[in-house]
């Protein structure tokens, strides 16, 4: 058996009052980082919907400048598609007069007796179209009397020159040459002394 004194009944309802303290401290403690852990989920919370937020906004703007440039993308290609086509168009309808006088020349050579005049028809036809072409940016290469140049001329035969000061330089030009802007459209086909 067991002895219990007034003194032991003190110290042992001091120890549960001890462990009652303690164990409602503990429940305070618990009910705080509960509450302290609620707030903390709350604000996790917040910013996670703040983020999904941002997320679904720069999604959303991602994905119009992505139609937006695919659009742009296509509507290149088609004008791209449309002046290869058409590029040409203002080039041919400004030939169309030089046609036409060719017609009336062809018209006038069949009816016509003076040679002169078709001559003289047949040049100015020449001249309206050369002109048309130097307001296009083509000129004719010069060749005769011009030292020989590769990226210019194509030597199409070699002769012996007739002077000596004549070697290397172009004598006879059997191809007009032409640039465009500068370039070389067509090479000039020459005879060259050697």
């Amino acid at each position: 058996m067991s002895k219990m004194n007034f003194n032991g009944k003190k110290e042992t309802a001091g120890k549960n009052e001890c462990q009652n303290n303690e164990e409602a401290t503990n429940l305070q403690q618990e009910q705080e980082n509960a509450a302290e852990e609620c707030a903390q989920t709350d604000i996790v919370t917040e910013e996670l919907e703040e983020l999904k937020k941002k997320y679904n906004e720069l999604n959303d703007s991602h994905l119009r400048l992505m139609a937006e440039f695919d659009n742009y993308r296509k509507r290149t290609l088609r004008e791209k598609a449309d002046l290869i086509k058409n590029g040409g168009e203002a080039a041919l309808k400004n030939l169309l007069p030089v046609v036409d006088d060719f017609e009336r020349a062809l018209q006038n050579i069949r009816n016509s007796e003076d040679v002169e005049a078709v001559k003289e028809g047949v040049e100015l036809i020449y001249s309206k179209f050369m002109v048309y072409l130097a307001q296009q940016g083509v000129k004719a290469i010069e060749a005769v009397g011009q030292p020989f140049d590769t990226e210019m001329f194509e030597a199409v035969a070699t002769i012996p020159a007739p002077e000596p000061g004549l070697k290397g330089k172009i004598l006879d030009c059997v191809q007009t040459g032409y640039t465009l802007n500068d370039r070389v459209l067509r090479h000039a086909k020459v005879v060259v002394g050697e």
